[in-house]
């Protein structure tokens, strides 16, 4: 594949498990460098209870104040109805639904088993169609669950089943607690193009044992045409047990500019954003190309 399309997930599973709560505007400010740096495509937030995310308590704020651009794809988290509806009354653009693959997980993170988020998808969908918003839906601990351990490929396969009959626009994996190796990648996508050759498949790594970027490479050998990053590879999930962040979106960009694989983003303004976001965290952050440089560019990169 020549080339692929970056999904910025910073603004949502990027500050939603990191211990500050950052104002709306400098929420707006990120994704506004983002836009500008190239992505098109951003999961700017998620609709779900404030109690249990308090980091994304100004959801509807949010939407609401960023810049109207056909050219750019909003992207609000949603887990049940309700979060669909507070999207959809605030004017996003897509909703991404999560159902994760085992019960455990599924009532940790939404309060109800693995089939009834399949129902509640099944529901969604018809209400998106009426709407005129674009869905996906990614199904969560794809390759390996904290709580229950492996999940056989065959199973993801038949819960990508009972989702296609929704018709999302894009159907995704997540690797939500960072278990999962290239050959695991590249076996259950390889099941879900076989269920769905024609729809888009997008792929939502974490770094939590360093092989995050690996596991990209293998995915996009495997036809996946959409790649989930955090700018500075920032986040985790609150509801799973040790889970570190999203894969970073500079370094992801430098191993696909260094591979010769289009992505239309400008990797020098990522790692200014980067450098930018650590100041407002006032920390450093996981992404490794802002520190080592850009090869063979080594010129220092400003902050502003």
């Amino acid at each position: 594949m020549s080339k692929v399309s970056i999904l910025e997930v910073g603004p949502r599973d990027g500050l939603q498990s990191e211990p500050e709560i950052l104002p709306t505007e400098i929420k707006k400010e990120f994704i506004t460098r983002t836009i500008n740096a190239g992505i098109k495509n951003i999961e700017v937030t998620s609709f779900v209870h404030p109690k249990k995310v308090p980091q994304m308590a100004d959801a509807e704020k949010l939407v609401e104040s960023l810049p109207d651009r056909d050219d750019v794809t909003y992207i609000g988290l949603i887990m049940n109805q309700r979060g669909f509806e507070r999207a959809r009354d605030c004017g996003i653009d897509e909703v991404g639904m999560v159902i994760v693959s085992t019960d455990t997980y599924n009532m940790k993170n939404q309060n109800v088993v693995t089939q009834q988020s399949i129902d509640n998808w099944l529901d969604i969908a018809s209400l998106a169609k009426a709407a005129g918003i674009r869905t996906s839906v990614v199904i969560a601990c794809s390759f390996g669950c904290p709580y229950e351990g492996e999940v056989d490929p065959e199973h993801i396969a038949s819960i990508a089943e009972q989702i296609l009959k929704g018709e999302p626009d894009v159907l995704g994996l997540a690797d939500s607690v960072g278990v999962a190796v290239p050959n695991q990648i590249k076996t259950t996508f390889s099941l879900i193009k076989d269920l769905a050759p024609a729809i888009p498949l997008r792929t939502h790594l974490h770094n939590t044992r360093n092989i995050g970027l690996a596991n990209a490479a293998a995915a996009i050998e495997a036809g996946v045409s959409i790649i989930d990053a955090s700018t500075g590879g920032i986040g985790g999930c609150p509801f799973a047990p040790k889970a570190t962040g999203n894969i970073p979106t500079d370094d992801l960009l430098y191993m696909l500019d260094r591979s010769g694989i289009e992505t239309g983003v400008n990797l020098k303004e990522i790692v200014k954003t980067t450098n930018w976001l650590e100041h407002q965290l006032g920390r450093s952050v996981p992404a490794m190309v802002p520190k080592a440089g850009i090869f063979p560019d080594n010129a220092e990169i400003n902050t502003q």
